[in-house]
């Protein structure tokens, strides 16, 4: 009886597929530190230790990390830590590694600075390390996701979404490898498509071949059926196929119209029923078949069936295809949110590439790295060098200096020319980014999402590898930037850490809440800095939460600074009276040094917008220009809060 076989490799596992990756991992790595400290759990072994890894599962729970009670503890823990133990954060017994550490004390910190070749953050630069360590078993041998990553990467300079979904996982081994570039070729060239080459993958295993022919010779019952699903996690999940082969049958074979809906109604029961659907019916809803009948079926190769071996061979094969295509589609998430821990490669507009100093580096010395594609690691756990995972890895200014003299073709002779060549096409992509996926419309939509709290469908606008507040923060830097007319070095203002996206993630240890917006003189103002406060805590929150930082943000600035022009911002959804009371009273109150009671500002400069305004902004034109003055003159009325907000902000952001 032939059994299910992997054919194809994937990163991690789909147990440990959260939102807030990055932050997931550094919360998890925090967790683990601290629950092997404590007394009763550090001479403990993790392996089949179920009581141990209840406990860890209660820890968990008791910091707020797992929200509800598990049905079992014990694999739900093991669950949560899979994915770090695939990448060599910690080990199989839930130890930290080397890695591990060093990227809990990267987080720890709350230092995602740069200070690496590839001009990516720290955290982002060991996450690369390990994954070009990382590898998977399959089929006797191992592969390295990375190496054939870079290898592919390197051959056709991008990936579509589809071949890096579909056909990068398939490269397996040096021969399926060729055989997968080659097929992208084909296929790049309109000679082949991606079925057939994702089926031609599968058809080279021997099991496949054995199920078919075992099927082909056996009456077709519900238990030859499981048997040709060759399901990997029980045969028995496979037995709804049975009543779709049927429904086929009665339609191709016997000519039945009236079994089109009988189809329909086995694809829903089937857990990948929607691939079946789209592929047999023009309008895949229940009114549709029932109005439509036959004339809802497409042209497909079910048609060309004429006896029951090719009805059986032709069910078989595309059976085998949409579960090869599901797993792949599954497998994407987690492989693309692998890879975007190193900030090196992009992910824009349904293209797949390297950003330019990894693409040029990784040309240079993809021979040899492709070298330890197919060979299993022995520093997978360690917090090493770049040259010592592969010797060809050693990186030095010259290789920076020649990939953006390359990539821009300019004359670019030192690494501060190219820093700034660099930071000019950052720059230049994010402007693009903001015209494509940052509209007014679009803003002002997201805005409306945040006064909702319509989570879900920010994360689908923006990201899911944010929380919902760092996005807030991030949506308002970029409707500031418009406003500003796009002048400053927002990138730089933003105090949240970006990936290669340029989109936002969350770190667990956070940062500071403040977007800090730097101006340089102009006939509309002085020079000064706007200090940007973003909250999504609700009206009865707002003053203990926000009160304090806000003012003692802006209070250490100014001091700091010593230019009493800078003043603050505080926007949030639905601002509580006391709050903007509380900040009007700043205008007239000393904020101390708490070092040195000699160093004080005397007052403070906080407005305070709700979303409502930060929208009218965007409908009704506002420029920085116009809003300083506006804002000047709000700050100098002596009118009470309850009165001033309305009379001073609101009312004037309502007008063109």
């Amino acid at each position: 009886m032939p059994a299910y076989k992997s054919f194809c490799w994937a990163l991690g596992t789909t147990s440990f597929r959260t939102d807030n990756f990055n932050q997931t991992i550094e919360e998890q790595l925090s967790l683990l530190s601290r629950f092997w400290e404590m007394e009763e759990n550090c001479s403990q072994n993790w392996e089949a230790n179920s009581e141990l890894q209840s406990r860890y599962y209660d820890f968990m729970k008791a910091e707020g990390f797992v929200d509800g009670n598990a049905g079992n503890k014990p694999k739900d823990a093991r669950e949560k830590t899979s994915g770090l133990a695939d990448i060599g954060l910690i080990t199989a017994g839930r130890k930290l590694t080397a890695a591990g550490n060093a990227l809990l004390a990267v987080s720890a910190k709350n230092d995602f600075s740069t200070d690496n070749f590839f001009r990516i953050p720290k955290d982002s630069y060991i996450y690369l390390k390990q994954l070009l360590k990382t590898c998977n078993p399959i089929d006797g041998g191992y592969v390295r996701p990375f190496p054939i990553l870079v290898h592919l990467l390197c051959q056709f300079d991008f990936l579509s979404l589809e071949e890096f979904t579909y056909i990068l996982p398939l490269c397996t081994s040096p021969v399926y490898t060729e055989r997968m570039t080659e097929g992208i070729r084909k296929i790049r060239r309109g000679e082949l498509g991606v079925d057939a080459l994702i089926l031609s993958r599968l058809w080279d295993m021997e099991n496949y071949r054995e199920a078919l022919q075992n099927f082909l010779t056996s009456e077709v019952s519900e238990d030859s059926i499981c048997e040709m699903g060759m399901n990997r996690k029980s045969r028995s999940y496979d037995k709804d196929y049975y009543p779709l082969y049927l429904a086929l049958f009665d339609f191709y074979l016997n000519g039945n119209e009236n079994a089109v809906y009988d189809i329909y109604k086995a694809t829903r029961r089937i857990n990948i029923g929607t691939w079946w659907r789209n592929f047999l019916f023009s309008a895949p809803s229940e009114k549709a078949i029932r109005k439509k009948g036959r004339e809802a079926v497409r042209d497909t190769v079910f048609d060309t069936v004429s006896d029951e071996t090719e009805l059986k061979t032709t069910f078989f094969r595309i059976v085998h295809l949409f579960k090869a295509k599901a797993t792949l589609s599954d497998y994407l998430d987690l492989n693309r949110r692998y890879i975007k821990t190193t900030d090196t490669v992009l992910f824009e507009d349904g293209i797949v590439r390297f950003d330019i100093v990894p693409k040029h580096f990784f040309r240079l010395i993809e021979k040899e790295l492709y070298a330890y594609a197919y060979q299993p690691t022995e520093t997978l756990t360690e917090d090493c060098s770049l040259e010592k995972i592969a010797p060809c890895l050693a990186m030095n200014e010259n290789h920076v200096i020649r990939a953006v003299k390359e990539e821009l073709g300019m004359d670019i002779q030192t690494a501060e020319e190219a820093q700034n060549a660099l930071e000019r096409s950052r720059y230049a992509r994010f402007d693009r980014l903001v015209d494509a996926r940052f509209t007014d419309e679009k803003l002002i939509s997201l805005l409306n999402c945040f006064e909702k709290r319509e989570d879900a469908e920010i994360r689908r606008a923006v990201s899911d590898n944010a929380d919902i507040p760092t996005i807030f923060e991030y949506v308002l830097a970029i409707l500031w930037y418009k406003v500003s007319e796009r002048k400053g070095k927002i990138l730089d203002y933003m105090k949240l850490s970006l990936d290669a996206d340029l989109l936002p993630k969350t770190h667990a240890s956070g940062g500071e809440a403040d977007i800090v917006y730097e101006y340089e003189k102009t006939a509309s103002y002085p020079a000064h800095t706007l200090l940007l406060e973003a909250t999504l805590a609700d009206s009865s929150n707002q003053r203990r939460m926000e009160m304090e930082p806000v003012s003692r943000h802006l209070g250490q600035h100014l001091i700091r600074s010593g230019n009493s022009a800078s003043y603050c911002l505080f926007a949030t959804t639905d601002l509580n009276i006391n709050v903007i009371s509380d900040f009007r009273g700043r205008k007239f109150m000393p904020y101390y040094d708490s070092q040195d009671y000699s160093r004080y500002v005397m007052g403070m400069k906080i407005l305070p917008l709700q979303t409502s305004d930060l929208k009218n902004i965007l409908l009704n034109g506002w420029t920085y220009r116009r809003l300083y003055r506006l804002f000047e003159e709000a700050h100098a009325s002596l009118l009470p809060p309850h009165i001033w907000y309305g009379e001073c902000l609101v009312s004037p952001l309502e007008k063109t």
